[in-house]
C-alpha cells in the first residue's frame, strides 16, 4: 500500500525525490601537510573489476559499475548501472605519486602534492 500526504487540497505519494538528485558516489577531500586524500563510498563493489581510476588535464575520474543482481519481486532503493564522479585536483599534484587502496567498503586515492608548476612564460618580441 503506497501511502500519500496531502498538500494544497491534493493527495501525494510518500516518496522522497532525495535519492534522484544526490551523487551516487559520495566523497569526501582534504589537502593536509603537502598529500591530498579523496575518500569514496563504495560498499558492495568489486574494485578489481568494477572500479576505474584515471586523471586527465588536472582532474581525477571515477568510473563505478554496480550490477543488480537477478532477483524477482521485492523493492530496492539501491541504484545500479554505471557511475562517474570527477574531482579537480590541486595545482602541483604529482600524479605519479598517486595511489588507491580500498578497505571496508571505502576507496581511498592519495597523492603528493608540491609547488604549482610556474604558468608565467615570457615571450620575446622580435623586429624586422
Amino acid at each position: 500500500m503506497l501511502l500519500t500526504r496531502m498538500r494544497n487540497g491534493l493527495a501525494l505519494p510518500d516518496v522522497s525525490f532525495f535519492p534522484f538528485v544526490e551523487p551516487v558516489v559520495r566523497i569526501e577531500e582534504h589537502l593536509e601537510d603537502g598529500h591530498y586524500t579523496v575518500r569514496a563510498e563504495l560498499p558492495g563493489v568489486d574494485v578489481t573489476k568494477d572500479v576505474d581510476i584515471t586523471t586527465q588535464h588536472g582532474r581525477l575520474r571515477l568510473v563505478v559499475r554496480r550490477m543488480e543482481p537477478a532477483k524477482e519481486g521485492g523493492r530496492s532503493e539501491f541504484r545500479y548501472g554505471t557511475f562517474h564522479r570527477i574531482v579537480g585536483l590541486p595545482s602541483g599534484t604529482k600524479e605519479e605519486t598517486i595511489c588507491a587502496n580500498y578497505t571496508d567498503g571505502i576507496l581511498e586515492i592519495t597523492m603528493s602534492v608540491g609547488r604549482p608548476a610556474r604558468t608565467t612564460k615570457h615571450i620575446s618580441i622580435t623586429t624586422s
